[in-house]
């Protein structure tokens, strides 16, 4: 499985960014995917997940109402969705996949990572 992060850029706090994750060699329908974050000096963090078979989805208290996370199941790709953003969602964004059909927050849980797509927030 390899994933490919795109969609990241500079943009001013009130403003939309949306991020892609291309998932190639899923051979099973039986996962879920998540988009994390980290901002300098932090740690990485949950931001949003969702059942590949489904669509089910949770997000972290922090992005609940700006952010949404979608899957195109013919182009294997999910997305997110972010609005209203903010400087605090200044961070490297990172997908994941991992097998099984539960969203987990917890990093660990995830097999695969793709590379990160850099968001900036100017207030």
């Amino acid at each position: 499985v390899q994933l490919q992060a795109s969609g990241g850029g500079l943009v001013q706090a009130g403003g939309s960014l949306r991020l892609s994750c291309v998932a190639s060699g899923r051979a099973s329908n039986d996962v879920s995917m998540g988009w994390f974050r980290q901002a300098p000096g932090k740690e990485r963090e949950f931001v949003a997940g969702i059942r590949w078979s489904g669509g089910n989805t949770g997000y972290a208290d922090s992005v609940k109402g700006r952010f949404t996370i979608s899957k195109d199941s013919a182009k294997n790709t999910v997305y997110l969705q972010m609005n209203s953003l903010k400087p605090e969602d200044t961070a490297v964004y990172y997908c994941a996949l991992k097998w099984g059909s539960t969203v987990y927050t917890n990093e660990q849980r995830y097999n695969y990572w793709g590379q990160g797509t850099e968001v900036t927030v100017s207030s």
